[in-house]
């Protein structure tokens, strides 16, 4: 009896011994996994310039935040941008109304919808996070606010984006136009040095939309979201269909649960090609996403051809890549 209890305490000691060398050697193999960073991601041909902006920030031990902030800044500011910011399209009654939200490391996230003749909404969703106690405000209460903080009402509607408007009234024909000039909201993702996250993403919204609309931009959830301890996705295109899935939070739950940021991405874009295929809603739809996890890995992919970004490493020069897709 005595050599029988003597086997077994043997035996039982020889198993624990055994489990914690393989939970150590488990926790030694991830704790060894390379971290890229810091690391840029943005969505179309005009995250080229915005990554030069956020890069040089990031390069600099920059915080990831101000990265993004002013990264996407470049298209708010930019005319030529017809989906962002000064220039964008009017809706149908001919008003550029913008849509921004910002979110950091911390889950501190804030946003503005519907507003007007503010140039960088971008900037006035962080005035949001950083100086009220709410996530969101829309339309006059956040050009109030807007003004309030100091920036300048002008007029957003360019000539450009005036002639189009103005061609379009001949018919009045509304609907999606896909990857419309390579152009679309911007989303951009960021890891720092100090291996924290922060997002982005900046639109004028769907052209010719009803006045009044919001899509997935400012959302925070549907547009974008991140956990610093999982990763960060964002995303591009009909708003509705991101909305109506909450795009972006799904992606970075995928990634909590194993998925690379490719995987992910592709997992939600086919839950909407399923959704829109019973709906019958497959026709001008266009949607895209990126993403980034907490290790530097990234990736995207979208509905359609079409869609690209741009990524900076410190070992990859500022690169546009095409997206993988579902359908042709």
């Amino acid at each position: 009896m005595k050599n029988i209890l003597i086997f077994y305490l043997l035996f039982f000691g020889l198993l624990i011994a055994t489990i914690g060398c393989k939970n150590n050697k488990s926790s030694e193999v991830i704790s060894q996994k390379e971290t890229i960073k810091p690391i840029v991601i943005s969505t179309w041909n005009h995250g080229l310039p915005a990554n030069v902006v956020a890069w040089e920030i990031l390069s600099n031990g920059g915080r990831a935040l101000d990265a993004v902030e002013q990264g996407v800044r470049t298209a708010e500011s930019n005319p030529n941008v017809q989906t962002v910011g000064l220039g964008g399209f009017p809706d149908r009654e001919g008003k550029v109304t913008l849509d921004a939200c910002i979110m950091d490391e911390n889950n501190n996230c804030g946003s503005v919808a519907f507003l007007q003749n503010i140039k960088h909404p971008i900037s006035v969703a962080r005035k949001v996070m950083e100086e009220t106690p709410h996530i969101m405000l829309v339309g006059e209460g956040a050009l109030q606010f807007a003004l309030e903080q100091g920036f300048h009402e002008e007029d957003l509607l360019t000539k450009a984006s005036q002639k189009a408007y103005e061609d379009w009234l001949v018919n009045s024909d509304y609907k999606p136009v896909i990857n419309i000039e390579n152009h679309d909201t911007i989303s951009m993702l960021a890891l720092d040095e100090n291996g924290n996250l922060s997002a982005a993403c900046t639109t004028s919204g769907a052209a010719w939309k009803m006045h009044g609309r919001v899509g997935d931009s400012p959302i925070i959830g549907a547009g974008l979201f991140l956990d610093n301890e999982v990763g960060a996705a964002a995303a591009t295109g009909l708003g509705e269909a991101v909305i109506r899935t909450a795009g972006s939070a799904m992606v970075v739950e995928l990634m909590r649960h194993g998925k690379t940021p490719y995987e992910a991405c592709k997992e939600v874009v086919e839950r909407i090609y399923e959704l829109h295929k019973k709906l019958g809603e497959l026709e001008n739809l266009q949607i895209g996403f990126i993403a980034l996890n907490k290790y530097g890995e990234y990736g995207s992919y979208c509905l359609r051809p079409g869609f690209n970004y741009a990524i900076q490493t410190n070992t990859i020069s500022n690169k546009l890549i095409d997206a993988d897709f579902k359908i042709q």
